[in-house]
Parts: structure tokens; C-alpha cells; sequence
């Protein structure tokens, strides 16, 4: 047996350690910024520029996008990344695909498109900021918008931010639009443009059918029933709804989304919903280099079921 000095001496030595941060950061370079809590995966920033060396590639590599990781299952996506059902959905992902510009020769160009990329695309450049702690951790990522001629158009800084307040996984999401052409306009639908959220791939194989929606007003909708924003179903239900939920099956698990539109976003905000596990809003509008485009969105990550109540709360807050 050792002598009783030996823990009398260790015990304020391992008192004097400074507690580690909840949150870490890990960078692996080129290729992907990883998030973890409490040693556990949160999420994952793909931002590996484009390498046009094949179809295969590039289609992997056409615009950054941010997986987020299931709390259930260690190490496993509950989003989607490339491939699959409309390769072009990627987890967390932001991009218009109608845009048109006048250039700095006077030329002009229409559909421009940052959402399916097929010529355009967006190239992450560099780190901004990028920190982490106890309560929350963040980065901010330049991210060059590319027309179809290969020349930049706009310029955008990215910021994420995510906490656990309580049990839900918050995700804050900032991002600034600034033209480097004389004017520009985002424009799409829907379906094709605007600030996103996609499930994992498997929502559409497997359990369609069972994801349902929360609006404000009409509350938890039928499963398996999507509503979307045409003009000829302009109104509350379909339009500039301060929050949304979409809940959908995975393995057998119920899983949340809130989605939170700030006020101070672009309006009209019209909704795009899918059983598959889609959703978003997108607006139209003009931008000058001296009048950047600045939104703000919170999404907020349960496993299991949410409460009208619960999401109007949610919103309340981010709105205050």
C-alpha cells in the first residue's frame, strides 16, 4: 500500500488544474472546422474549396455547409450532405438561384444561381473568428460568392454560434452580403433560395409521411402535409410567420427543429416546406456596395417533440 502522504500531496495538485472548455474547436485544414461538447461531436463547417477536377468532385465542394451531428447516436449526421435526394440540400445552407447583377464593364448577368451551383458557386476563403467556451462557441467564415464568369460578385461573412442554454441545441445563425458589382438582386422561390435547414437523407427513403409541421395560428399540422408559399396561397399561413417547427422521424425518433425569423430579415419571407425534411424561407431583394445585405436566424435542436407554447417562447425571445 503507498504511503498516505502520496494523496495528501496529489489531491491539491489536481485541484490546481484549470477546468477545460465545454465547447472545442477542431480545424482540419482545408477540409472541415468540427465542433464538439463535452467531447462529443455538436457539428461540423464543411468549407473545402472547389476542386472542378471531376463532376464528382465539384459537386462535393460548390458551397460550404454546416452538418449537424445527432444527439443519440455518436458520430452519425442527422442532416444531409451530398448526394442523395437533391444533392444540392445540405444541412445548414444559405443561397439564391435567381440572382442577376450589372458587372463593373456595364455587362449584365442573369440566373446566377448559389443554389445548385451548376455554374456559380461559393468558396470559403478564410477564418475570421473562430472561438469556443464554456457556454457557447462560435466562428465566422468569408465565403466569396462566384458568377458564371469565375469573378466574384459579393462578399459574405458567415457567423454561427451554438449553445446548449438548457437541453436544446441553439444555433444562431448572422450573415452580412456585400457586392463587389455596381447592383445586384437575389431572387428564386421557395424552394430554390433563402436560409435552409435539411434533415438527414433517410427522412425521404424511409418516413415522409410522418414529418409534420408547427405554424403559428394553425398549430401542429397533419402529418405528411406540407404548405408552401405560391401567389395564389399568399397569406399568414404561407408568409412572414415569425417562427416554424418541422418535426420528422429518424430510426424510430421523433426530432425537432424551430425555426426563428428574425423581424429585422427582408419581408416578404415566404415559406417553403417538404415532407422530405426541408424547410426555409427566401425573399427577393436589391443590394449596393454601400448597402450590404445583414440577416439574422436562430434554429433550435430537440430530440423528441416541441409544444406551440415552447416555440412561440423560443421566438419571443429571439425577437426581444
Amino acid at each position: 500500500m503507498k504511503p498516505p502522504f502520496v494523496l495528501l500531496t496529489l489531491v491539491p495538485l489536481l485541484a490546481t488544474l484549470p477546468a477545460s472548455a465545454e465547447f472545442t474547436w477542431t480545424d482540419t485544414g482545408g477540409k472541415h472546422l468540427e465542433l464538439t461538447f463535452q467531447n462529443r461531436p455538436v457539428a461540423r463547417y464543411l468549407y473545402e474549396a472547389i476542386d472542378e477536377s471531376s463532376p464528382e468532385r465539384r459537386d462535393e465542394t460548390y458551397k460550404p455547409f454546416c452538418h449537424i451531428y445527432r444527439p443519440d447516436k455518436r458520430g452519425e449526421f442527422l442532416t444531409k450532405g451530398p448526394g442523395g435526394k437533391f444533392t444540392h440540400h445540405r444541412g445548414i445552407y444559405y443561397g439564391f438561384s435567381k440572382i442577376s447583377y450589372t458587372d463593373r464593364d456595364g455587362k449584365q448577368w442573369n440566373s446566377v444561381d448559389t443554389w445548385h451551383c451548376r455554374k456559380a458557386y461559393q468558396v470559403h476563403r478564410r477564418f475570421s473568428a473562430q472561438e469556443a467556451g464554456e457556454k457557447s462557441a462560435h466562428f465566422t467564415s468569408v465565403i466569396d460568392w462566384v458568377g458564371n464568369d469565375g469573378l466574384v460578385f459579393a462578399t459574405e461573412e458567415r457567423m454561427m454560434r451554438f449553445s446548449y442554454p438548457v437541453k436544446d441545441l441553439v444555433i444562431d445563425f448572422e450573415s452580412t452580403l456585400t457586392p463587389t458589382v455596381p447592383s445586384l438582386r437575389l431572387d428564386g422561390d421557395p424552394q430554390h433560395a433563402g436560409f435552409h435547414f435539411r434533415a438527414h437523407n433517410d427522412i425521404h427513403d424511409v418516413s415522409p409521411n410522418a414529418t409534420y409541421y408547427i405554424r403559428p395560428g394553425s398549430g401542429i399540422g397533419q402529418p405528411g402535409i406540407a404548405i408552401n408559399w405560391t401567389p395564389k396561397t399568399d397569406n399568414d399561413q404561407t408568409r412572414d410567420l415569425p417562427w416554424k417547427g418541422m418535426c420528422f422521424l429518424l430510426d424510430n425518433k421523433f426530432f425537432t427543429v424551430a425555426y426563428l425569423d428574425h423581424p429585422g430579415n427582408p419581408k416578404p419571407a415566404r415559406a417553403s416546406e417538404r415532407q422530405y425534411g426541408r424547410f426555409g424561407t427566401y425573399f427577393a431583394t436589391d443590394l449596393i456596395p454601400e448597402k450590404p445585405l445583414s440577416v439574422r436566424y436562430r434554429l433550435v435542436i430537440r430530440q423528441g417533440e416541441m409544444t406551440v407554447e415552447e416555440i412561440t417562447k423560443l421566438s419571443e425571445d429571439f425577437q426581444g
